[in-house]
């Protein structure tokens, strides 16, 4: 497929933006990129898809998610008012988890997908639970992923909150489903991932720390973890251990290249040196963060000192252009400082940070239009009114681009979404079986003692 007339928005280390340009899919990646009426030329028996003038850039990449959370939105949560983080866990996520069952995994996944393709995201990193659906619970999302057409990533959060064998049973569904993987067919694993999800320290003890680390033994994957969400993990591993959160996870040797770090709020910076030197990434959450008072983290600082800090969602809308905005502004207000967090930081976090979490993953790159990668691209019609160039792109994309823009998705070369049609999801009938399935969640969730 040749698109044609398009404003392209390379990002990547060339970051040009080619006006009347032209983007050749050959199969699930980009071959070719450059004016249009080159590329007629050179490749004039291409199917093509008229952009007209619309902005092509790369799909949103979500650096971590949760798919599970979806029937929470507009739910009443039982009893009085959440007033800090524990008893946000307590009375509304440790319950919803709870309630699911393998269908509802599989509709609350097909709901964020569904919202993922209409704004443009194209590849996530999701972290499952549902205590009372472990088994096949990773293979209920990774078939709502296949149908839906984007790239995932898929993980399920081992805990100790549910027991002995609740913990064995997470242990065995990551194991499991990493080697499904790693014996997939190689176009599965190009849009299939797995990585070894850890709920948080302060859940997990030393012993199945331990066995997570052994059953990791071999498998070629990496964890991923909350750390540090909020100041009561630091207390709870202070009190425990005599240590800090993520010095415990590095002295267990949880921590790593491969290895995902979630939030960070509390991290301090011995703790961030920690991080530092294993190398492992760090994804914010401003929209979460805000959500559960939970406090700011020193994103500013973790870059400075070269971690590579993503960018996520934690569940919230995968309107990842929202996400950006809101990590703009968060700093410059918590900081009461308007010079910090650049668009331009905010952009590197979104794309090529993230794009450096995905490689953990896939090989071929996201989060840029350059041959060799992966054929992950969204039209916009967004129409600037100001002069558009490759230097001031980050802040026409803060302050102007949105998830409604985006006309057309396209991942590993399929258009998922065209003309705002989405092409292999039935929007309306999973939000009708998406409605019965919410009701009897939330009848599970207030039975719940």
């Amino acid at each position: 497929m040749l698109i044609t007339n398009g404003t392209l928005i390379t990002l990547g280390a060339d970051n040009r933006v080619i006006e009347n340009g032209a983007v050749y899919i050959r199969g699930d990646k980009i071959a070719d990129i450059g004016a249009t009426n080159h590329l007629i030329t050179k490749f004039p028996n291409a199917e093509r898809l008229d952009a007209r003038g619309k902005l092509v850039m790369p799909g949103s990449i979500v650096a971590h998610t949760h798919f599970y959370g979806a029937f929470a939105r507009g739910m009443a949560v039982p009893g009085t008012p959440a007033k800090n983080f524990p008893e946000i866990l307590d009375k509304l996520w440790w319950k919803i988890d709870r309630a699911l069952t393998l269908e509802d995994c599989r509709l609350s996944a097909l709901v964020c997908l569904v919202d993922a393709i209409r704004n443009g995201t194209t590849t996530l990193i999701d972290h499952h639970a549902s205590p009372n659906a472990i088994d096949g619970s990773l293979d209920a999302i990774a078939d709502a992923v296949l149908e839906s057409g984007v790239r995932a990533s898929l993980c399920y959060e081992v805990t100790d909150r549910n027991g002995a064998a609740g913990a064995k049973a997470g242990l065995r569904e990551n194991a499991r489903f990493i080697k499904r993987i790693r014996n997939s067919q190689f176009a599965i694993r190009n849009r299939l991932a797995a990585s070894f999800g850890l709920h948080a320290p302060f859940t997990v003890s030393d012993k199945t720390l331990e066995q997570a680390r052994a059953a990791l033994d071999g498998l070629n994957a990496g964890f991923h973890i909350h750390v540090a969400e909020d100041i009561s993990d630091e207390d709870d591993s202070l009190l425990k251990y005599g240590m800090r959160a993520a010095d415990r996870l590095d002295a267990r040797g949880i921590l790593g290249p491969r290895t995902i770090i979630a939030h960070g709020v509390h991290l301090d910076l011995g703790e961030i040196e920690t991080v530092r030197r294993a190398k492992s990434h760090i994804v914010h959450h401003p929209r979460s963060n805000m959500n559960n008072a939970v406090g700011v983290a020193d994103v500013l600082g973790m870059l400075r000192r070269g971690i590579n800090v993503g960018l996520g969602n934690d569940g919230f809308s995968n309107n990842h252009f929202v996400e950006m905005k809101t990590a703009y502004l968060l700093h410059k207000a918590a900081r009461r400082d308007p010079r910090v967090m650049g668009a331009d930081q905010v952009l590197q976090m979104a794309y090529a940070n993230n794009a450096r979490i995905a490689q953990i993953f896939w090989k071929p790159r996201v989060g840029e239009l350059a041959p060799g990668a992966f054929a992950d691209i969204i039209l916009l019609d967004y129409v600037p009114y100001t002069p558009l160039t490759s230097g001031n792109f980050p802040w026409q994309l803060i302050f102007g681009i949105d998830g409604a823009h985006v006309t057309h998705t396209i991942c590993a070369g399929k258009l998922l979404m065209k003309d705002r049609a989405l092409l292999t999801l039935d929007e309306e009938a999973i939000a009708a079986r998406a409605k019965e399935a919410a009701k009897r969640v939330w009848k599970r969730v207030a039975e719940i003692r």
